[in-house]
């Protein structure tokens, strides 16, 4: 199911804003584009911005059904997928550390004694390590905790990889956060991709390319500075409410439900 919440501007009538707000069952874009060219052709050339993800099928629907309006790549999909990058290289460092136990507590069986896990100077294991810092790996240094400090420090130095990852991670979103142009974020970015080169990360370089190739549209963010933060809040709150209600079997009476209480 896809949710389509859509701003629109009036040109004539300066400040005057409405929307069309559309749910849709499916994400295939030929659906989507019948329903919503049920929409009068003038309402439809009235919008003039719509945010979306990298999905070549969302970009399809706009170009088709919105013609005039410009389209915004979500910064939180540009992010999320450097935050996936870090994620991978801490998973793979855990997944190591999984292996290197289980070869000492079979070599430790082997030569009949007890194993004694190695535990760091906060109590954790490197295994327990690296699964407990999931979590401050998505935040700024400046919100952590003490113990995600603690945790953090030691990761970092004997994992300098997930480091380099996490401050790549961190620059990304310092240029949502702090450029006020396009022009600037352009310059930001071209600086941020000599990070990634210099860096070696496969996984960055995946996301780079990612970026390099919707850059215009993830530049048009600094146009308005526009997200779907609304819809993606919405959807939230149905997994939300889905998951209160144990599962759906009613799907009409389900829709009937989420317009009474958020309608």
């Amino acid at each position: 199911m896809v949710l389509l919440y859509t701003v629109i501007t009036n040109k004539t009538a300066k400040g005057q804003r409405g929307a069309i707000v559309a749910m849709i069952k499916g994400t295939q874009a030929d659906k989507v584009i019948e329903v919503l060219q049920r929409i009068s052709k003038r309402l439809r050339q009235r919008v003039q911005e719509v945010t979306l993800d990298m999905a070549a099928g969302m970009h399809l629907i706009v170009k088709r059904c919105f013609p005039y309006a410009h389209r915004v790549v979500d910064r939180f999909h540009v992010q999320q997928l450097a935050s996936e990058a870090v994620q991978e290289i801490r998973i793979k460092h855990r997944w190591q550390a999984i292996d290197e136990e289980n070869e000492q507590i079979g070599l430790a069986k082997k030569q009949g004694i007890t194993y004694v896990p190695q535990l760091l100077p906060n109590g954790d294991s490197p295994k327990q390590l690296l699964a407990r810092s999931r979590y401050l790996l998505f935040k700024h240094k400046e919100h952590w905790t003490y113990s995600q400090k603690q945790r953090a420090e030691l990761m970092f130095e004997r994992y300098p990889a997930i480091r380099i990852a996490y401050d790549l991670s961190i620059n990304l979103t310092g240029i949502f956060n702090h450029c006020k142009c396009k022009e600037e974020a352009f310059k930001k970015l071209a600086l941020w991709y000599n990070e990634v080169e210099a860096a070696g990360i496969d996984s960055f370089r995946s996301v780079a390319r990612s970026i390099e190739t919707h850059y215009l549209t993830i530049l048009n963010y600094f146009n308005n500075i526009s997200t779907n933060a609304s819809a993606e809040a919405f959807n939230a709150k149905i997994k939300a409410f889905r998951a209160s209600a144990r599962g759906v079997r009613d799907i009409n009476f389900f829709l009937f439900r989420l317009q009474k209480i958020y309608a």
